[in-house]
């Protein structure tokens, strides 16, 4: 399960979003979110989140881990640095070049990972289970994730693929977010 804290963060994930897209998604409005997923990494020690942004059209497909300390061999995929008031400082890498976020979704693809269910805490207690955002479900899945080429969606637009894929819906839209070519 995905754990998320009630918890200050600093910049917000729309905040160091926005600066980070600030040249690859146009528009004059404020950068909204439309929806997330998150799936769980097998040794509990990265998380593992997709965003859904926008500035009304196109919809953005933003992989992001989150670690507790820097992954040296990943220098050059960091996004930013965030302080959570209850984890601490995190490290925010760009997902499609991190391993754990890339073997989450191989596992997707060959439907042996489902999206993680999504808990809030408050200190030790569990406080609510919230509905995801977005849904996702497998197409065509692999018969192993083993060396899977994955390809993960900036923008997300309808895709229409014969191999593994890995569809998502959210309220006012769909499209794919992953596949294999």
């Amino acid at each position: 399960m995905a754990i998320i804290h009630r918890a200050t963060i600093s910049p917000t994930k729309l905040e160091l979003l926005d600066e980070w897209l600030a040249g690859a998604l146009p528009g004059d409005s404020a950068l909204q979110q439309v929806g997330s997923y998150r799936f769980d990494d097998p040794d509990g020690e990265v998380g593992v989140e997709a965003l859904l942004v926008t500035r009304g059209r196109p919809v953005r497909h933003v992989v992001l881990t989150y670690r507790a300390t820097p992954h040296e061999a990943a220098d050059a995929h960091l996004i930013t640095t965030m302080e959570h008031s209850v984890l601490g400082r995190r490290w925010v890498y760009d997902g499609r070049s991190d391993p754990v976020a890339v073997a989450a979704y191989r596992r997707a693809l060959a439907a042996q990972q489902q999206q993680a269910p999504l808990e809030v805490w408050d200190g030790d207690s569990l406080v609510e289970t919230r509905a995801p955002t977005v849904e996702l479900s497998v197409r065509h899945p692999a018969a192993s994730p083993d060396a899977l080429d994955v390809r993960m969606a900036e923008e997300i637009t309808p895709r229409a693929t014969t191999g593994p894929s890995l569809f998502a819906r959210w309220a006012g839209g769909e499209g794919t977010v992953a596949w294999v070519e």
